[in-house]
């Protein structure tokens, strides 16, 4: 899908201006950016229109950076939250505005000359993003794309890539085809390329949203964003949904859901009996939300089933049986007790809650590709000073609750 011919000359400001976009609307999907942002780091929502003002000045100077997006072992569903996240948006006109040389899921090319983009654009620097996982065993039989196995695909497209995304559960874990008994070896894309950093989106598919804020953070700032252990960018995945859900107060008045279409069900109430896994997962679902934030899972009544967590499908199935030790204190640790009468108690456990929200840390990936982070504009000819030359203080890790 090269879409060279939308990218006159100039920067991407320039070209959105001759597509017919005003700085007006380039400001309002900025401004969503910078919400998605600030979602992670709540320090940042006081400067938000400051934050917007950047993203717009950073973004807009882009010249079309190189982009190959793979399709490995997977169901295309991570590609379809993307292209079809609300319409035709601003989001998906920056995303074709790039140059994306190579993605068989919606390029037009097919055989030798799909083949011969993928090797073009493999030679020169580029941003990798990556669907779907990598099965190992068998010598890689089980996918296969043009007579090579996904590992050497991936690996060929890794080589000369200044940094990858992985994208979606099956890319990041393996998700449910690396489910036990795991028959084709499937893992996730940071255990084959382990030289390069690798920026994991997470969710089974991820929020559109969020996949377009990464791809933009790494244009605007030039260098991947602070991830978790899990290699999930902080600004998207530094909390629970439980935390923002819009059904919490249920949870700590003990009204819950105890089967599909009862009475608790139809006013609303807590899903955490019918298999919610919002204590023990880290997505912003409950604040982006979907399809232009028109709704989520829990807000249409079905649980999260925690598909942004490692090993979700083996850990979390039956996805309608209750979730053992809800981590926590006050009202977290007795949620079978909270009875009708026990507001006063439940209040007191949502101030506690809080604090516990407010102490939360999680551990955070050390930073084994540093070095490399300043390579990533490479892709399009820039260069980026080093977080020392900036000045910049990388804080500790932090360490995880108990």
């Amino acid at each position: 899908m090269s879409l060279g011919e939308y990218w006159r000359s100039g920067n991407l400001r320039d070209n959105l201006i001759a597509r017919g976009v005003s700085r007006r609307d380039f400001m309002k999907m900025c401004g969503a950016l910078a919400s998605v942002y600030a979602v992670g780091s709540p320090a940042l929502a006081g400067g938000f229109e400051a934050q917007a003002e950047e993203i717009e000045q950073k973004l807009g100077d882009v010249r079309k950076p190189n982009v190959v997006w793979l399709q490995l072992q997977e169901c295309t569903g991570c590609m379809e939250s993307v292209l079809r996240s609300g319409g035709t948006t601003i989001e998906e006109l920056v995303l074709n505005l790039l140059s994306v040389n190579y993605n068989e899921l919606v390029m037009a090319a097919a055989g030798h000359a799909a083949d011969h983009a993928m090797e073009e654009i493999n030679a020169a620097e580029h941003i990798l993003v990556v669907n779907g996982s990598v099965p190992v065993k068998e010598n890689g039989i089980y996918c296969m794309i043009g007579g090579k196995t996904a590992e050497q695909v991936l690996r060929e497209a890794a080589e000369h890539a200044s940094v990858i995304l992985a994208v979606g559960a099956c890319a990041v874990y393996g998700s449910v085809q690396a489910a036990k008994p795991n028959p084709t070896g499937a893992v996730g894309v940071d255990e084959i390329i382990t030289d390069k950093p690798v920026i994991n989106v997470s969710g089974c598919p991820p929020i559109g949203d969020v996949i377009t804020a990464t791809i933009t953070y790494l244009l605007t700032h030039g260098k991947p964003p602070e991830v978790d252990a899990e290699g999930r960018p902080l600004f998207a995945y530094d909390q629970r949904i439980h935390d923002s859900c819009p059904r919490r107060a249920h949870f700590d008045a003990g009204q819950f859901v105890r089967s599909f279409d009862d009475e608790g069900a139809r006013n609303g109430w807590c899903l955490y009996k019918v298999g919610c896994k919002g204590p023990s997962t880290f997505s912003p679902c409950p604040i982006i939300q979907w399809n232009l934030r028109s709704g989520w899972p829990i807000g249409q009544g079905h649980p999260c089933i925690g598909c942004t967590e490692k090993d979700f499908f083996d850990r979390f199935t039956p996805f309608y049986d209750v979730l053992p030790h809800v981590r926590g204190i006050g009202i977290e640790s007795t949620a079978e007790k909270v009875g009708w009468g026990l507001l006063g108690t439940a209040a007191a456990g949502v101030t506690a809650h809080g604090v516990v929200t407010l102490g939360r840390t999680i551990p955070v990936r050390g930073r084994r590709h540093e070095d490399e982070s300043g390579a990533l504009l490479a892709a399009f000819g820039d260069e980026v000073p080093t977080a020392q030359e900036n000045g910049e203080q990388h804080p500790a890790p932090r360490k995880e609750e108990d």
